[in-house]
Formats: C-alpha cells, structure tokens, sequence
C-alpha cells in the first residue's frame, strides 16, 4: 500500500465506509443503532450516563437492578472512533445498554398496564360525585365525554 495512488485509496476508504453502513444517513440521529446488529433475545436502548459532566451513582444502580449493563465497545467497534480504548459505547452524556429483550418486553407490558390503569382511573373520576354534590346520573348535558383516539406526533425539524 505504500505505492498507493490517491485515487486508490479514496476508493479503498469508500469500500470500508459502505462496508458497515458509514455512508447511510443514520435516521437523522447521532443516536441511532442498526436493529440488525442487535444480539438475538437482546434489547439496546441509550441510557443516561452523566448530565453535565457528572455521573449519578443511585441511576446506575437502579439501571443494573432493572437488568440494564453496558453494552461493550468491542462487540461494536464501527461504532466507535478509530483506536478508542474505550469500553462502552457513550455519546453526548448517553450510553448504550443491553439486557435481555424478554426482560424488557416485560417491563414494557407493566409499563403498559400501569397506564391503561391510570386512565380506567380518571376515568372513573370523571364518571363519579360523592354523594350530595353536583349529580351527573340523569343530565346528559352534564355527563363527561370522553374520546380516545392515537394518532402519530409530528416533530419539528431540528434547525439549531
């Protein structure tokens, strides 16, 4: 490689770039992670790991209590910058977790379930007077009216 035209190895660098991807816009994130290099049975999310240059112990053990443990840097070299001796893979205050997707599709259901139950909640609230107060039984101009509805959220170009 010593004789190496320019040329050659612009082209050379290219192949590597397209070889892992380094080319592709990364779904408009510096946050973004390949779904397809995830481990088998493994889920990855980016999780806190300091905010404004400190880190916050009792997060960290909360994470690792809820089966979060970084993820090493080794397992994923292309995504971190040539010769880092870095063990983790961190950006911006960030760092990227695993745990086992069985784990986390879990805590997800339960997450899931807390929310359904706070809004049966409300909603009970809403459908209910103590006794001697305002009556909403018989009026239907007074009885709440809820609709439910999803829909996706537009977020706004990041221009800054």
């Amino acid at each position: 490689m010593r004789d190496e035209s320019p040329r050659a190895r612009a082209a050379r660098r290219a192949a590597e770039l397209r070889s892992h991807g380094g080319t592709e816009v990364e779904a408009g994130s510096e946050f973004y992670f390949p779904v397809d290099a995830i481990p088998d049975g493994w889920s990855y999310e980016w999780k806190r790991h300091s905010f404004l240059g400190k880190e916050d112990p009792a997060y960290e053990v909360a994470l690792a209590r809820s089966g979060w443990e970084p993820v090493p840097a080794d397992r994923h070299p292309e995504q971190m910058p040539a010769g880092s001796a870095g063990k983790t893979i961190t950006r911006k205050g960030m760092v990227l977790m695993e745990r086992p997707l069985e784990i986390t599709e879990e805590a997800r259901r339960r997450d899931q379930l807390k929310a359904l139950n706070q809004v049966r909640a409300k909603e009970e609230q809403l459908h209910s007077a103590p006794p001697g107060t305002f009556e909403r039984g018989g009026h239907s101009q007074v009885r709440p009216k809820i609709n439910k509805s999803y829909s996706p959220t537009q977020i706004p170009p990041n221009d800054g």
